[in-house]
């Protein structure tokens, strides 16, 4: 049996005027979700819990088969696992991003999809400046994405439960005076974002974007702090050698955590521009020698955050066609099979921020019975009756097992 998920990313949203009242996923050409929830069945999956925050940490978590309230430490350890960062049993992980910060409200969460090496050089500059201690390292990632950590020397650190942070795209076009860190060790998380603001400033490699009519990189935001979690391995869990495609750190973190092998595709960006194609094209490639493949596509999450309805539409189809189409075939050419298209979250492009709420799903393949659904979309899966209240029992169905 070969298993197939396909995750778009923050895809699940609410009717849109510019769409004619429709979602997104309604007003997409979408036709080989929809065979999938024609030839087997749809419904709707909680994959965040409400007292947990909204983000693909916690919604991806549990489409893995991993309750969230039990495994789930912060967003920033699982990203440190995908750079081969180790952590100590009291080391800490904290997200950097690079944001622009105009007439202080959060003007962008990316500086523009800043270039990784301008990134590279800003925290450097981080490095040099505010890290005189050896417990403190900042780590470069991709684009806007990086890591602090906080290296514990006498079992100490100065974050606890009570620390409290707020991601960057949650709030943007808001003041940001309101989300700035709180609790234990938020004058620490402060005094780095604060000083950053001057360093960046002189940066002249920063400031030529004005230039150039971009943004610049204004400061840094900390945010999704979190010791390492212990993660059982798929295989143990469900007896399938596995495989995840992705362009996002966080989700190379998790799967290396699980134990998966994480495919690199050239092309792949994390953003609206992805190949599409080519992470389909390798899925198939990855499923000739793995029981199971992972696609995560950021692409419709990232239209959401800038408020694109069109851009949503346009990554909704080309994954529809480059992707699911292709993988799709595929399994069914191969022998027995099951494949799930589903979020983890919605991101809503009134808000351009992740929410809570119900995603629909839709899967098919052997062994699973046809029900009377004729799309894949958020009212048909409403209208299915099928709901999940814990989105982690999802992969027991897909497996066609449970595994506690």
């Amino acid at each position: 049996m070969k298993y197939a998920l396909i995750i778009p990313d923050g895809c699940a949203d609410e009717p849109q005027q510019s769409l004619g009242g429709k979602t997104p996923l309604q007003a997409a050409q979408v036709p080989h979700m929809d065979e999938i929830a024609r030839a087997g069945t749809v419904g709707q999956t909680d994959n965040v819990p409400e007292s947990m925050p909204s983000g693909s940490d916690v919604g991806t978590m549990s489409l893995f088969g991993y309750d969230p309230l039990v495994y789930h430490t912060g967003r920033a350890p699982l990203e440190a696992a995908a750079q081969g960062i180790e952590l100590g049993p009291d080391d800490w992980a904290i997200r950097c991003n690079l944001v622009t910060v105009e007439d202080g409200k959060m003007a962008s969460f990316t500086a523009e999809q800043i270039s990784s090496e301008l990134g590279a050089e800003l925290i450097e500059l981080m490095q040099r400046a505010c890290c005189g201690s050896e417990n403190w390292k900042f780590y470069p990632g991709v684009s806007y994405r990086n890591l602090l950590v906080y290296r514990s020397r006498d079992g100490k650190a100065p974050f606890a439960d009570d620390t409290f942070t707020v991601p960057p795209h949650d709030i943007t076009d808001q003041p940001i005076a309101e989300h700035l860190p709180m609790g234990s060790g938020a004058c620490d998380l402060r005094n780095l974002m604060e000083k950053s603001v001057e360093l960046f400033a002189e940066c002249e490699a920063n400031q030529a974007r004005l230039e150039k009519g971009e943004k610049p990189a204004t400061q840094v935001w900390l945010w999704g702090q979190g010791k390492a979690p212990a993660l059982k391995p798929f295989v143990e869990r469900y007896g399938v050698e596995s495989a995840v495609i992705t362009a996002v750190d966080l989700l190379r973190g998790i799967g290396q955590l699980l134990g998966w092998e994480v495919v690199e595709v050239p092309g792949a960006t994390g953003y609206i521009d992805t190949d599409y194609a080519a992470k389909g094209q390798y899925a198939i490639e990855t499923l000739k020698r793995k029981d199971f493949v992972v696609v995560h596509v950021e692409a419709t999450d990232e239209a959401s955050h800038e408020g694109d309805a069109d851009a949503k539409v346009e990554a909704l189809q080309r994954i529809d066609a480059d992707i699911v189409a292709p993988v799709h075939e595929y399994l069914r050419n191969q022998g027995d099979y099951r494949i799930l298209v589903c979020p983890d979250h919605p991101t809503f492009l009134r808000t351009k921020t992740h929410s809570h709420g119900f995603v629909p799903f839709a899967m098919c393949g052997t062994g699973i019975e046809a029900g009377s659904a004729e799309s894949y979309d958020e009212v048909a899966a409403a209208a299915s009756g099928n709901v999940l209240n814990e989105g982690h029992r999802l992969m027991e169905r897909l497996f066609g097992r449970c595994n506690d």
